[in-house]
């Protein structure tokens, strides 16, 4: 009964797919595509990710980001040190008209440490960032394979290849 289960599921999810991440505007932000990748393991920390464009004619900056999904969230980037890569705490991210910036892999991410779960392919969890002028915006970060390299598109099947 187990195995015909687990081949339905994975009919259903090959032929569907994952959900793509909804954008969401806040103020003259545009949030789009946020995800994660999935748990490995038993590991107690993840990192989320999405691009932010700002399409009005101020500057904003994002301040902090909270999820329930951990114990800490932090804005985290990746800087090359003495030939080691190393993670940073940052403190804010400007957000400047025109120049999109994209949380990614080994760049800027949303660190989150203390996982109270694994993050499963397939489920999404809350992530509220905070922004000098657009305020707190809740986002749904979509949880993609443990492989990916961007967030799937409608109709993708396959990851981080």
């Amino acid at each position: 009964m187990r195995v015909l289960l687990s081949a339905a599921a994975f009919l259903i999810a090959s032929v569907f797919g994952p959900a793509a991440a909804e954008d969401v505007m806040a103020g003259s932000l545009m949030l789009h595509q946020p995800w994660a990748r999935a748990s490995i393991g038993q590991a107690k920390a993840g990192a989320a990710y999405l691009t932010i464009a700002n399409e009005g004619s101020e500057p904003d900056r994002l301040l902090a980001a909270e999820t329930p999904a951990a114990k800490v969230a932090q804005l985290h980037t990746h800087l090359m040190k003495d030939g080691i890569m190393k993670m940073r705490r940052v403190e804010a991210v400007e957000i400047s008209p025109g120049e999109p910036v994209v949380f990614r892999p080994g760049g800027l991410h949303i660190m989150m440490m203390g996982l109270k779960a694994p993050l499963r392919e397939g489920e999404s969890f809350p992530v509220t960032l905070t922004f000098e002028k657009a305020g707190r915006v809740e986002i749904s970060v979509t949880i993609e394979a443990p492989t990916a390299l961007q967030p799937a598109m409608p109709g993708d099947h396959v990851h981080g290849s």
